[in-house]
C-alpha cells in the first residue's frame, strides 16, 4: 500500500516519477485499514529535500503509511519558505496530544555546538521525552541520534579532526536483528558529519545494542529494545548527489573540505557519483516499518502505556 501525503507537497511529483505509490485522502478513507502514523520532525535546512528522502523510504513498504510533517515551534527556518511550512507542517505543540506509531527526528547542521547551546534545545528535550510516551517507536538520524543518546543516556559526542565524509564500508554485527533482516555482511553507507559517538561510552547496562559499524568511521546504528528506538549516525537516506552538493557548496564558499572518499568515480568530481547505499536504505526503513507494524498496539490510545 502507498504513503499518504498532501496532494500539493513538492515531494509528491518526485515520488510518483520514481514509481513510489502515493495515495490521496479520498482513496485512503476507502480502505478498511488503520494506516501507520509516522511523524517526521524535520530539523534540516533544506526541508523539501529531506521530506522527499524520508517519504521515499517510508513509502516503499506494502503498508499504508500516513506521514505527518512536524517542526519545532521555537525556531524560525531560514532556508524554507514560510508558506511551505504553514501549508504542510505542524508545530510539535500542535501534535503533542497525538499518538504516533513511529516518529523520526532528522539531523541538523549544528553538530559542533554543545547540545545545550542549540537555540531550540529545551523544546527538543521535551520532544525527546514525549517520544517515550506518544510514539511506539522512534528513529533518530545523525545529529538527532547524538542528541537523543545524550538526552537519554548521557553519551557524549566528540568533534573530529576532519569531517567524516564519503561512502564507507560497514559491517553487519547482528544478522539476527529484525532491523538487519536481509542485510549483507558488508555494505556501503553514506557518511557526512563532523562529530562521532564512541563505543567505549556505551555502558553494558544501558540496553544499547550496536548493530552496524565501520573500521574507518566507527559506530553507525544502535538499537534500544526497551523503548523501540533506533539511532543511526550516518545518512542512508541521502540522494545520489547529496554528498556532491555538500562538497561543491563548501568549495564555492571557501570552506575547508576534502573530496568525499570512495564517492566520485576515479576521485574525479567531474564524474557522476554512483549510489551504492540505496538498496540497504530501503531495506533498513522497510525493516523498521515492519517492526512498527508487528508490535504497535491496534488502538493508538494504548501507545506508550506502561513506559
Amino acid at each position: 500500500m502507498p504513503i499518504k501525503i498532501p496532494d500539493a507537497l513538492p515531494a509528491r511529483a518526485t515520488l510518483e516519477a520514481e514509481g513510489v505509490m502515493v495515495m490521496d485522502e479520498t482513496h485512503a478513507v476507502r480502505q478498511d485499514v488503520r494506516p501507520l502514523r509516522i511523524g517526521l520532525l524535520n530539523l534540516m535546512p533544506n526541508k523539501i529535500r529531506t521530506e522527499t528522502q524520508i517519504a521515499r523510504l517510508v513509502g516503499s513498504t506494502p503498508l499504508q503509511v500516513e506521514l505527518t510533517l512536524v517542526r519545532v515551534g521555537g525556531h524560525k527556518a531560514k532556508n524554507t519558505a514560510e508558506e511551505h511550512l504553514i501549508a504542510f507542517y505542524q508545530t510539535w505543540d500542535e501534535v503533542k496530544d497525538q499518538k504516533f506509531d513511529g516518529f523520526i527526528i532528522t539531523g541538523a547542521p549544528i553538530e559542533t555546538l554543545p547540545f545545550e547551546d542549540v537555540t531550540y534545545w529545551d523544546e527538543l528535550a521535551q520532544i525527546l521525552d514525549w517520544t517515550s510516551t506518544n510514539a511506539h517507536s522512534s528513529f533518530y538520524i545523525c545529529w538527532g541520534a547524538m542528541a537523543a543518546l545524550w538526552h537519554f543516556h548521557g553519551v557524549p559526542k566528540y568533534t573530529l579532526s576532519e569531517k567524516a565524509f564519503g561512502v564507507y564500508r560497514h559491517r553487519n554485527l547482528n544478522p539476527a536483528s529484525p532491523y538487519l533482516a536481509g542485510f549483507s555482511d558488508d555494505f556501503a553507507v553514506s557518511v557526512s558529519r563532523w562529530t562521532e559517538v564512541r563505543k567505549s561510552d556505551l555502558k553494558p547496562e544501558s540496553g544499547l545494542e550496536l548493530l552496524m559499524e565501520s573500521d574507518e568511521t566507527g559506530i553507525c546504528l544502535i538499537a534500544e529494545k526497551c523503548c523501540n528506538r533506533l539511532y543511526i549516525f550516518n545518512h542512508v537516506e541521502y540522494d545520489s548527489t547529496t554528498l556532491a552538493d555538500e562538497y561543491f557548496r563548501d568549495v564555492q564558499s571557501g570552506q575547508p573540505i576534502k573530496l568525499p572518499r570512495n564517492y566520485f568515480p576515479d576521485d574525479d568530481p567531474a564524474n557522476k557519483p554512483l549510489n551504492r547505499w540505496r538498496s540497504h536504505a530501503f531495506l533498513l526503513f522497510g525493516n523498521w516499518i515492519n517492526q512498527v507494524y508487528q508490535t504497535t498496539p491496534f488502538d493508538p490510545d494504548d501507545i506508550g502505556k506502561g513506559r
